[in-house]
């Protein structure tokens, strides 16, 4: 007779996945060729026979679910750290809500950076993780009535966040690449590293734009352009779901411009016109819909014009399906349901609010708490008729569809996960991670051709600055973690070739005691951080030039973390003027997630690189960089302002609305204000130049233009050049922007090659929304721009349509 402990022992066994257990005995009966039967009744029903249609067979499973088994489908089960206590099943689970199944688990035992509580031993090695989800999805498959699978889903804005998934520099960084290849071979990467590790669903790419760079999470953007992020946008979700998964787009919509770009408990109350609302918030999620069909879509908290838009039949119904065509599903950003009553106030309590946001098309409920939360509230408003069968079905069969579309019906294990340890961050992997970490870098200074220094010639190199020695920025929450990281300091120790003598002084740290609020009311530096300055300032007396590491971490740029100022923080411009006083040469290395105002920088220093957030290979291509192993190429996707009081100050823009304010003449009245720009969308220098000659338009194609021009590098160095074509309409009905991105493609040239480029543009890509609020091409003239950012155009020509 066994005791208590051996009873629980063998009670817990018949719930893992090891040989002899239950699975085993169960799958001499289930599992058939060809096909499983989910419902365990010894007949192939439509919904497992795949000859049938995806409709027939959501139809068919369908009529046979009850009313708990449909509303499971209408919630996310967090993983092990988050909302689950247990690794593996447990006898427990029996008992749990999830017992009828559930739509999706969420990051499940992927060992999340920063959270202790996630750290599992099931995340690596990879093969071990992709068993332990074909372990999960047998307990859903095998111990539930209707056995429908779990769509397993995780976060990948810059790379899969998983343990040691391949990592790449932040989506700010993505976005300074303005590399369309590049940027599809990373979704390849991230969702083949998926698939091999039994996601199913990856929460990338972020469509939203950076427009107001108070925001904290400018750094997770792609850029502040809608045609950009669209292209960019559409690479990564072809490239993500050619492994067979799906892509959920984020964060749908208006969401990255709350008023006054406030984070936090605010992330309301967006001021955003009908016809900028399509024009530039809508434009990336509408193009990526429509050119790369992807399977999700994640709905924001905030709200547009007084309505919640995860409450908003007109954006999650009438917008999303009806007129962009999207047929997957939707998920609701983590209280986006609950905010509908507590923030917004448009609904008495969490249980309306679910209500409301079902009717309007969530499909989906995702939060940080217990399933159950949510599902019974369905499931009394069901009771008490508040929730109609018709929606509630309706919107069971939309997750159902992207299931059957998966293929979770048909294969839904991992096959070979041992496999596994061979597809997920190979050497290949890494070695592009780091060519992504190269292009994203742009050369915003470089007097006299300072850079790049002459890694064969004796120099004595101070290196500071309170990003010197960091890592930390290289990972995110939303980022692979646990990979070996190098700082800027260490790469280039590394980068050593025995000529340097590198010398190392803090200065300062990222933020001085009592920040923010010192940025409002300023108080004198303390002894301590003079004495840091102090220290850095020998040192550099002593050396041949100065690498000043400055900027952002993670602690202050992301999200929750929008800025009332711009200015660099702390101490680092007391810093940075000090070194300048010494009369050596400083380069400044930018580390940062977001547009800095940094006018006295760009005045009196000599050299500047923006680096963004690289990813861990972060020391070793800077060094390259500095040295010019690696000539930087990218090109802004944000507009750097010389004030907050310039804000907003970005690209596209309307006529006359970035217009300089005169200080004589008609209308001019004085000086009061700063003009300008302190950096234009596009811009970024090369350590070569390019010439741009011979434009012509070739109007063949009834559906397209191309523009046709001569790239030659006329420097000594190969390089890159971002070319960009722009258009202006120049008599329209309706106020159109200014000029408007539509093509651009990174080349590469060696030392005075010559190329014939050609970009093509459709002639829909002129469209304006007319006063009707119909999209439209109006015949008149046009003007196509060629350039090598916004404000630097080299070639125009003017056409008639």
């Amino acid at each position: 007779m066994m005791n208590k402990s051996s009873i629980f022992k063998y009670a817990f066994a018949a719930f893992t996945f090891t040989a002899g257990s239950i699975y085993a005995q169960k799958s001499k009966t289930i599992y058939h060729k060809n096909w499983i039967d989910f419902n365990k009744n010894g007949v192939k029903d439509v919904f497992e026979d795949q000859l049938q249609t995806v409709e027939n067979r959501v139809e068919d499973l369908l009529s046979q679910m009850t009313v708990a088994e449909k509303t499971n489908q209408t919630a996310t089960l967090y993983g092990y750290g988050r909302v689950l206590k247990d690794e593996m099943p447990t006898p427990d689970w029996k008992q749990a809500i999830w017992k009828d199944g559930i739509a999706n688990m969420d990051e499940a035992l992927n060992s999340l950076p920063n959270n202790k509580k996630a750290q599992t031993e099931y995340s690596f090695p990879y093969s071990k993780h992709a068993e332990a989800i074909n372990t999960l999805q047998k307990w859903f498959i095998e111990e539930t009535r209707l056995g429908i699978p779990v769509d397993f889903t995780n976060e990948g804005i810059h790379g899969l966040c998983h343990d040691r998934a391949t990592p790449f520099c932040a989506p700010i960084g993505i976005g300074s690449s303005w590399n369309k290849n590049l940027v599809r071979r990373a979704g390849e990467i991230a969702g083949r590293e998926a698939k091999a590790l039994g996601y199913t669903n990856v929460y990338a790419p972020i469509l939203d734009l950076a427009r107001d760079p108070r925001w904290g999470r400018v750094v997770e953007c792609y850029g502040e352009d809608p045609f950009l992020i669209g292209e960019l946008g559409k690479n990564m979700v072809n490239g993500l779901q050619s492994n067979g998964i799906a892509a959920t787009l984020k964060h749908y919509a208006v969401y990255s411009v709350p008023k006054g770009g406030r984070d936090g408990h605010a992330r309301t109350d967006p001021h955003v016109t009908p016809r900028e609302l399509h024009q530039i918030h809508l434009y990336p999620f509408k193009k990526v819909i429509q050119e790369a069909k992807p399977f999700g879509v994640m709905s924001s908290y905030n709200d547009w014009d007084g309505i919640p838009v995860t409450g908003s039949f007109y954006f999650l119904t009438e917008l999303l399906r009806k007129q962009y065509g999207f047929n997957g599903y939707v998920v609701s950003d983590s209280e986006a349901v609950e905010f509908i009553a507590s923030k917004h106030r448009v609904a008495k309590d969490f249980k309306e609010a679910s209500v409301i946001a079902l009717k309007a098309g969530l499909n989906v409920w995702t939060n940080f708490r217990q399933p159950e939360n949510y599902i019974n509230n369905l499931r009394a408003s069901v009771a008490d008729g508040s929730l109609d069968m018709k929606t509630l079905d309706q919107r069971v069969r939309e997750v159902l569809s992207v299931k059957f579309r998966l293929g979770l019906f048909d294969k839904p294990f991992t096959e070979n996960p041992k496999v596994s340890d061979k597809k997920v961050h190979t050497l290949d992997d890494q070695k592009f991670a780091e060519q992504m970490n190269r292009e994203s870098i742009v050369l915003l200074k470089n007097a006299n051709e300072f850079l790049p220094l002459d890694k064969n010639k004796d120099q004595k190199i101070l290196v500071t600055g309170p990003l010197a020695t960091e890592i930390g920025y290289t990972i995110s929450r939303y980022g692979p973690s646990n990979n070996p990281s190098i700082s800027i300091l260490e790469g280039l120790k590394q980068y050593n070739n025995g000529k340097l003598n590198i010398d190392f002084a803090k200065g300062c740290e990222v933020v001085n005691d009592g920040w923010p609020g010192t940025e409002i009311i300023d108080e004198r530096i303390s002894e301590k951080e003079q004495q840091m300055v102090n220290e850095a300032v020998e040192k550099a007396k002593n050396s041949d030039v100065i690498i000043a590491v400055v900027g952002e971490n993670e602690k202050i740029v992301g999200e929750s973390l929008s800025r009332t100022s711009l200015n660099l923080p702390g101490r680092q411009l007391n810093l940075l003027k000090a070194l300048h006083a010494t009369g050596k040469p400083v380069i400044m290395i930018l580390v940062n997630g977001r547009p800095l105002t940094i006018n006295w920088e760009n005045h009196y220093l000599t050299s500047i690189l923006e680096t963004w957030f690289l990813g861990p290979s972060a020391g070793k291509v800077v060094a390259e960089t500095i040295f010019g192993d690696n000539n930087p190429g990218g090109k802004l996707s944000v507009t750097f302002p010389k004030s907050i009081g310039q804000i907003e100050l970005n690209f596209p823009f309307k006529p006359g609305s970035h217009a300089n304010q005169p200080s004589a003449g008609d209308n001019g009245f004085g000086k009061s204000r700063v003009n300008g720009v302190l950096y234009p969308f596009g811009y970024g220098l090369s350590y070569t130049k390019f010439e741009y000659s011979n434009l012509s338009l070739d109007f063949a194609d009834k559906d397209s233009i191309s523009a046709s021009f001569i790239l030659q590098n006329i420097g000594k160095r190969a390089g890159d050049e971002v070319v960009q074509l722009y258009f202006r309409d120049l008599i329209s009905s309706i106020i159109t922007y200014d000029t408007q991105l539509r093509a651009f493609e990174r080349i590469h040239l060696k030392a005075g090659e010559t190329k014939n480029i050609t970009l093509k543009f459709a002639k829909k890509d002129l469209a304006m929304l007319d006063k009707d609020m119909k999209w439209t091409v109006e015949p008149g003239e046009f003007e196509v721009q060629i350039g090598s950012s916004s404000e630097d155009i080299r070639l125009r020509e003017k056409f008639t349509l």
